[in-house]
């Protein structure tokens, strides 16, 4: 019986390991490039997924890889970029709108791993902010961008 206890926990936590194994994978979606992610934002501010069944804020997983949080990480704030520099040519429109609704199913989806995505949320609100002459921006995109982020914290 000696012999046999250790194997038992071996194999109850190997079992353990195999069901927390899923939680921490990214879902493949995720790391299908910008494209995969302007494409479903098109739908903001109803329902954003990728691939037509998985919010952003699910690309954000507790222990995450560092290979796959660099690679979903990168093409977020490169996304976030773009639709910045759009949002400043169309102050009301529908990219402020995405931009939004991004951030907020990045704070969203960051809310849940335990502090892992905190940078990449710092990242991704300083390239939807930044603003090139340092000026605030014109009241349109407060209130679109704010529209976009409360639908996007909300079901992001």
């Amino acid at each position: 019986m000696r012999r046999t206890a250790p194997l038992i926990l071996l194999v109850a936590l190997a079992l353990a390991a195999c069901g927390s194994a899923d939680q921490d994978n990214t879902p493949a979606t995720c790391l299908n490039g910008s494209r995969a992610f302007s494409d479903a934002l098109q739908a903001a501010p109803g329902v954003v997924r990728l691939s037509g069944e998985v919010p952003i804020s699910d690309c954000l997983v507790s222990n995450q890889s560092a290979g796959d949080l660099a690679r979903v990480g990168g093409t977020l704030v490169a996304l976030a970029t773009k639709l910045n520099a759009q949002a400043h040519r169309d102050p009301g429109g529908a990219p402020t709108l995405q931009l939004g609704y991004l951030v907020g199913a990045v704070t969203r989806g960051a809310g849940n791993t335990q502090g892992i995505h905190a940078e990449l949320v710092r990242r991704i609100e300083a390239a939807a902010l930044y603003s090139p002459a340092g000026k605030p921006p014109p009241e349109p995109v407060d209130h679109t961008y704010e529209k976009g982020y409360a639908a996007g914290k909300d079901d992001g």
